[in-house]
C-alpha cells in the first residue's frame, strides 16, 4: 500500500488528504456477514439523538446497542477499509479490515456518531464478529487514513456526556469532512475507546487512546481514567474484524493478539492474551438486558 507524497491540505488545514486512488483497498464485503441489513422504517441519526436527549449512561448506551444490532447504522460503514499494519521488522505482510469510521445510527443521509462505554462497544464487536482496536491499531489506520481530520475539541464540562454534544460534535466533523465521499478511510476525530491489557487489572474501566493531531501524535494517552460505562462527545467505536491476513493468510485476530511472535504487528503490549474475555466479560449484562442473550465469541479462530 504506497502512499501519494503530494499530500493536499485545504481549508486551513483543516484536514489532509492522500491523492493517491485506492490508497486504502476495500475488503471482502463478506467480513461484514453478521451486520443486520437495515430497515427502511428505522429511525435516522437526527431523530435518534432526540429520543434519547436527557438520557444517558448505561440507558442510553442499551438503546443504542439495540438500534445498532437491529442494523440501524449507515450502509458506507459496512464497506470496510484494508490496513497494512506497520511490522517492524519481523518481514510479515499484515493486513487487518476495519470500518472506515465510527460506529453511527441512522442512514447515509443522515447518521450520527454514537459514543459508548466500553460494556455496549464490546457487546456490538462481538455480535458482529468485530472488536475494538489496541493503541497500535489506532496509529496504524492513522498512518493509513484518506481523510485526516483535525481534532476539534468542545468546551468541557457536564454536557460532555450529553446527546446535545454528540450531535453537536457530529456537525462539526460533517463539516470538516464536506466534499469527501462516505466510505473512505477517515481518522482524527474522536478518541478510540481500544483493547488493552490494563483492563485485566482495571476490570471496571473503558480503555481510551487517540485523537491525533496532523503530526500523528495523540491528544490522548493510553487511559484507564474512566469507568466502564463513561463516554463522552470525544469518543468513538471503530470496529475491526476478527479476522486478518498474515502473508496472505487468513488469521484469528484473537489468536495473533495471543501469540508472543506474532502479537506484535497489533500490539505494543507484547500480547493481550485476555483479549476475547476482555470483551465479553462487559458485554454480558447489557447484551442480556437489551436481548435477552448473553455475549459470544463463537468467531474466534473459526473460518
Amino acid at each position: 500500500m504506497k502512499w501519494s507524497r503530494g499530500l493536499v491540505t485545504v481549508a486551513l488545514a483543516t484536514f489532509v488528504y492522500a491523492t493517491q486512488a485506492g490508497a486504502s483497498a476495500p475488503c471482502p464485503m463478506d467480513f461484514a456477514r453478521q451486520i443486520p441489513p437495515r430497515s427502511p422504517d428505522a429511525m435516522s441519526g437526527s431523530e435518534f439523538v432526540r429520543s434519547v436527549d436527557g438520557i444517558g449512561g448505561r440507558e442510553r448506551d442499551r438503546l443504542i446497542v439495540r438500534e445498532l444490532l437491529a442494523g440501524n447504522l449507515p450502509s458506507f460503514l459496512r464497506a470496510l477499509r484494508e490496513v497494512r499494519l506497520e511490522e517492524k521488522g519481523l518481514g510479515l505482510d499484515a493486513r487487518v479490515c476495519v470500518m472506515p469510521d465510527y460506529l453511527a445510527i441512522g442512514s447515509d443521509r443522515d447518521y450520527v456518531r454514537v459514543p459508548m462505554g466500553r460494556s455496549a462497544a464490546a457487546a456490538v464487536a462481538l455480535r458482529f464478529g468485530f472488536l475494538m482496536p489496541t493503541r497500535k491499531l489506532v496509529d496504524d489506520i492513522y498512518a493509513a487514513s484518506d481523510v485526516r481530520l483535525r481534532p476539534r475539541p468542545m468546551t468541557p464540562g457536564r454536557l460532555m456526556t450529553s446527546a446535545t454534544y454528540f450531535r453537536e460534535h457530529n456537525a462539526l466533523i460533517e463539516q470538516q469532512r464536506s466534499g469527501f465521499p462516505l466510505g473512505a478511510l477517515m481518522a482524527g476525530h474522536k478518541k478510540d475507546v481500544v483493547l488493552s491489557n490494563r483492563l485485566a487489572r482495571h476490570p471496571g474501566r473503558v480503555a481510551i487512546y487517540g485523537w491525533q493531531r496532523p503530526d500523528g501524535r495523540a491528544i490522548q494517552p493510553l487511559s484507564t481514567v474512566h469507568g466502564r460505562d463513561y463516554a463522552d462527545y470525544s469518543h468513538g467505536v471503530r470496529l475491526v474484524s476478527d479476522r486478518m491476513w498474515i502473508d496472505g493468510q487468513s488469521r484469528s485476530v484473537y489468536e495473533v493478539l495471543a501469540d508472543p511472535k506474532l502479537a506484535p504487528v497489533l500490539t505494543f503490549e507484547g500480547r493481550i492474551p485476555l483479549a476475547v474475555r476482555l470483551l465479553e466479560d462487559p458485554a454480558r449484562n447489557l447484551l442480556a438486558a437489551t436481548t435477552g442473550t448473553t455475549a459470544s465469541s463463537g468467531g474466534v479462530g473459526t473460518n
